[in-house]
């Protein structure tokens, strides 16, 4: 069988479907992810085979350029309307405008049987549409699914959250220009990768309005790979912190209140693990000797030895420390950080520090509370557990697979 992945182009948004496509390759289908910008790069490194469905211009560095205000203007090299979409910061209406064609041409060209998409890439959701095939509607957040309350028509959540609906008018124009009317995906069954606990599911349920089965999966992290430093291989003899502030806020103005952080970290007993590649770490030296610069590591190589993490609330960083059993400390950037820093909090496997009016003194009296209290360990095992105890994707993909052998 071959089977396209569709992805937008964001660390946190294609590297939830490597685990899956991984899965399907191991049992021995043909699978081809189809982005576009940076993860093109990203994806190749993780062993897939990649097309560029959008190679006309790298959006990610138009969305950066926008957020300084220096977007471009209309030509023949892009589709019509797609600077007012990077002047009006709504990445993901932008990424449906920009990739659907190409995914669509993508899909006949490889000769897909089967589309696995994600809840919030419309461009897979329009183009499995438009190529009439079965499909897989993978939810790739722990923050939100299409099962809750007030998701699906996303019409009062903010233009970064992740939903671009039916009606919205860069969906209305494709639908019109390929002739796609309302018809709706041919969808075997939904994905969501949330522990019970956190919203997820404890077993297999209908579409509450489709009936299309949701099905529960594991979260298996995959942050990329990368050649370990040596002490990630070595036990640390006190406790380990790792703070990152994720791909996306380092590049936007204001960088996060990075500073803020390290100054709060470094006067505890502990080692810092700085995991950013993106910042300028000039502007903060000299660095506090038990601050230690990691550049890009992966978290899934660094977060079984650590104590805490202290992020900023992107999904992808809240799912791979809940699959550790790490407590959390979120201070809430933009999109749906907010939403993860509160489901964390709910759970009581972490604490959230209010953005606003970040604050060096707060943040090291909360980490030093997740570091003391023993309850904030106990409730992120018992949530690791749950996890661990989901169908994995390989469970996922062989389901599927047999559905449609059928």
């Amino acid at each position: 069988m071959r089977i396209l992945f569709p992805a937008a182009p964001g660390y946190g948004l294609m590297l939830p479907l490597v685990p899956l496509a991984w899965a399907a390759r191991a049992a021995g289908h043909e699978v081809l992810l189809a982005t576009t910008a940076y993860m093109t790069r990203v994806a190749a490194e993780s062993g897939l085979p990649v097309t560029d469905v959008f190679p006309a211009r790298d959006v990610g560095e138009d969305l950066v350029a926008g957020a300084a205000g220096e977007a471009g203007a209309d030509d023949d090299a892009v589709p019509p309307g797609y600077w007012d979409l990077v002047r009006g910061m709504r990445p993901f209406e932008l990424f449906t405008l920009a990739m659907t064609g190409g995914t669509i041409a993508a899909g006949r060209e490889f000769g897909a049987d089967l589309v696995v998409f994600c809840s919030d890439h419309a461009a897979g959701k329009l183009a499995t549409t438009a190529l009439g095939l079965p499909s897989l509607e993978v939810g790739n957040r722990v923050s939100w699914s299409m099962r809750d309350e007030g998701f699906r028509d996303g019409k009062n959540l903010n233009a970064r959250m992740g939903i671009v609906p039916d009606d919205a008018p860069v969906v209305r124009a494709l639908r019109d220009e390929l002739g796609l009317g309302d018809r709706q995906p041919h969808l075997l069954a939904r994905i969501d990768p949330r522990a019970p606990s956190l919203g997820g599911l404890a077993g297999e349920e209908p579409d509450a309005v489709d009936g299309v089965p949701w099905l529960p999966m594991r979260y298996v992290p995959f942050n990329g790979g990368a050649l370990l430093p040596s002490w990630a291989m070595r036990r640390p003899q006190r406790p380990r912190i790792c703070l990152t502030l994720g791909t996306v806020a380092p590049l936007l103005p204001g960088g996060g209140g990075l500073g803020t952080l390290i100054q709060a970290l470094a006067e505890l007993d502990a080692d810092i693990v700085l995991a950013d590649a993106e910042t300028d770490l000039s502007q903060f030296e000299p660095l506090p000797k038990n601050v230690h610069p990691a550049g890009f590591v992966p978290l899934s190589g660094i977060l079984r030895d650590c104590s805490l993490i202290v992020h900023h609330g992107g999904s992808g960083t809240t799912a791979s420390a809940l699959h550790y059993g790490v407590p959390q400390l979120i201070v809430p950037g933009g999109a749906d950080n907010e939403l993860c820093a509160q489901r964390v909090v709910d759970r009581k496997v972490g604490l959230a520090a209010e953005p606003s009016t970040l604050d060096a003194v707060v943040i090291r009296e909360l980490a030093e509370r997740l570091l003391a209290e023993e309850s904030f360990r106990q409730e992120a095992a018992e949530v690791r557990a749950e996890m661990a105890a989901q169908p994995s994707p390989a469970a996922i993909i062989d389901r599927i697979a047999a559905e449609i052998a059928g």
